[in-house]
């Protein structure tokens, strides 16, 4: 099977958004309201559901990264509320079927927001967050379109918020490599790459401001991280946790703060092309269960 992604260039900024086959697996998997609660159709199921849209989040809607993590560590051994969150999920991605990237034009220069949610899943594991992006060369980098995401459980439990996120910080900052010497050799050169944090801790220990004690859990990822940073490769630095978009894929958010944020990340749904109709009409779970009630007509007086 194989999925591909439409990218538009023209002299306003790139827009990227899912290809006509990726919106037909979006409407089919919405539309499979009748699958069996238990058993191998029902784990194949949600595989499938969870493999397919694991590429779409990561190429384009990066809203879905955070869900998407939970519901994997479930799916070797998915229970009955495992297909309900899957239902859930699915009723979120086919209310935004068109999620559109849109990139604005940059000096090229790299640049990260980093971030950790501590004992936010199960067995008391943290999630580290990144956001990845194209600016300019300054203090406080100006946003644009996500070039990659980053919603990663950290497999150890961590033993305290700082060292979640002096976690998160090691991981965005070992994917963020690859990415500056790509950039180099397409003839970019870069800067020490700034990566925001809103933890004070955590920048006070790899920028050698503090001294931790009791920390050989976390030795090596605060030497790796301070000796990238004496080699210029990285440029940490603090602000405020409202203005860090890693926070939004490291933790479950209700449905106003989805509304409120999505938009930080993509651009409005586009019109649906004429090619994209549904084959089938999708009937919701709700109508399903409630009937809509036909009352009689008043009769004439």
């Amino acid at each position: 099977m194989l999925l591909t992604l439409q990218t538009k260039q023209t002299t306003a900024p790139t827009i990227s958004q899912c290809s006509t086959h990726l919106w037909q697996k979006i409407t089919f998997f919405a539309g499979a309201d009748t699958l069996p609660a238990l058993g191998k159709q029902q784990k194949t199921f949600v595989q499938e559901a969870i493999g397919v849209f694991l590429y779409y989040a990561q190429a384009v809607d990066c809203t879905m990264l955070t869900a998407l993590g939970s519901l994997a560590t479930q799916q070797a051994s998915p229970m009955e509320t495992t297909l309900a969150q899957i239902h859930q999920f699915l009723d979120y991605a086919l209310s935004h079927p068109n999620a559109c990237v849109m990139y604005r034009a940059s000096d090229m220069i790299l640049a990260a927001h980093s971030d950790a949610s501590y004992l936010s899943e199960t067995n008391a594991r943290s999630c580290a967050g990144g956001h990845f992006f194209l600016s300019e060369d300054v203090h406080y980098p100006n946003n644009n379109g996500a070039v990659l995401t980053i919603a990663q459980i950290i497999k150890a439990v961590m033993s305290s918020a700082a060292e979640a996120e002096l976690g998160a910080l090691y991981i965005n900052a070992r994917e963020l490599i690859p990415l500056r010497h790509l950039l180099i050799e397409m003839s970019h050169p870069q800067p020490p790459t700034p990566i925001q944090t809103d933890n004070s801790t955590a920048l006070g220990v790899v920028i050698n401001t503090i001294q931790p004690k009791r920390t050989k859990a976390m030795d090596m990822r605060f030497h790796w991280l301070r000796s990238r940073i004496n080699q210029q490769q990285f440029r940490p630095y603090w602000r405020a946790g409202t203005t860090n978009l890693a926070d939004y894929v490291t933790k479950h958010h209700p449905a106003i703060h989805h509304q409120a944020v999505r938009p930080l990340f993509l651009t409005a749904n586009q019109p649906l092309p004429p090619q994209w109709k549904l084959t089938a009409p999708c009937i919701s779970r709700s109508t399903i269960m409630h009937p809509p009630t036909i009352r009689p007509a008043a009769s004439a007086a």
